[in-house]
């Protein structure tokens, strides 16, 4: 009996031994930094970013209230970090930053009323969404009647900067997630390395493709190849878009009105050829953000777009902000 006993703790110490082991080789590649690099379940030692970002100071991220600010951003996940605003904090603007779920039904017929009944007194009002959203999103806003608002917490919360160095280490999660992880990995290793590679639609809702000069273009290990949403829209916006944009902007009163329509991480690196946002610039003035990003990677900007995510790196971020603001100041007063 005593012997029997023995041996099942040997053999429990044996199994928890080996979990341990198994966990410390796969844990690392189960935690993610960056959003396409989690729903692709590619792990951040290969398409992680490597080259130090800039570093913004936290006073610069700080939100203005209602009644300060002199620009109000209702903006989506883009605008959800105030980075970009942080240009505009710079140049001497309050900024106020709300999110679209906020608004919910979005620029409703009574946006001026509403927005000058929250308190605010400021000029402009910066419109800013990412285009697989464009016509999903905005033509609710042209038959709805009164703003629903739900104010959010975040809106007045601190926002810590975005980091300057990428972590080489996380183990936050789960083993399951690492084995999987592993098994992309030698999927990859098998793919990547034939000679016709150019793309691997994978489980998920990701691709990995293959960059022309993507050494150039990325700091990442694997820098000949980055990871894009398959969601991403391969055609155009519609003209019909501009007439929905034309009538959201007689809604904004005596504001002075700016939309920023951030591409699709997929357009910016495979469609450079979409009219939409020379469109928006010659009708409505607004920054043209496909242009400014196709500039930025004939300059060979590294990570504009860091491999690992859909969003702008810190150094992305500034320029967006740069366009924007350049923008305003191209408006008369």
């Amino acid at each position: 009996m005593m012997k029997a006993a023995k041996l099942f703790s040997i053999l429990v110490f044996v199994l928890i031994g080996s979990y341990g082991a198994i966990g410390l080789y796969f844990l690392p590649l189960a935690g993610f930094e960056g959003d396409l690099t989690r729903v692709s379940k590619m792990p951040e030692s290969l398409f992680g970013w490597t080259k130090p970002q800039p570093a913004i100071a936290p006073g610069l991220l700080k939100p203005a209230s209602w009644q300060d600010a002199d620009v109000l951003v209702i903006g989506d996940s883009f605008s959800e970090t105030r980075v970009w605003q942080s240009v505009l904090v710079k140049n001497g603007l309050k900024v106020r930053t709300e999110h679209w779920t906020s608004i919910r039904e979005g620029v409703c017929e009574d946006f001026y009323p509403w927005v000058r009944a929250q308190g605010f007194k400021g000029k402009w009002v910066i419109f800013e969404v990412v285009e697989r959203n464009v016509e999903a999103g905005l033509p609710k806003s042209v038959t709805c009647k009164h703003v629903d608002y739900h104010p959010s917490v975040h809106a007045d919360a601190l926002r810590n900067p975005p980091l300057t160095t990428r972590p080489d280490t996380d183990r936050s999660g789960r083993l399951s997630v690492g084995i999987e992880t592993y098994q992309n990995i030698m999927a990859y290793e098998k793919l990547g390395t034939q000679a016709d590679f150019s793309s691997w639609n994978m489980p998920g809702g990701a691709t990995l493709r293959r960059i022309a000069n993507g050494c150039q273009l990325f700091s990442h290990a694997k820098c000949q190849d980055a990871l894009f949403y398959s969601s991403d829209r391969l055609t155009d916006i519609g003209d019909s878009t501009l007439d929905i944009i034309q009538t959201l902007n007689s809604r904004t009163g005596d504001l002075k009105t700016l939309w920023v329509i951030m591409p699709d991480k997929s357009s910016v690196f495979m469609h450079p050829e979409k009219q939409f946002w020379n469109k928006m610039e010659t009708k409505f003035s607004a920054p043209n953000i496909l242009s400014v990003m196709q500039q930025a990677l004939n300059l060979k900007t590294i990570d504009l777009y860091p491999a690992n995510n859909s969003h702008l790196s810190t150094e992305g971020y500034l320029l967006l902000g740069d366009a924007v603001y350049s923008s305003m100041k191209a408006r008369p007063n």
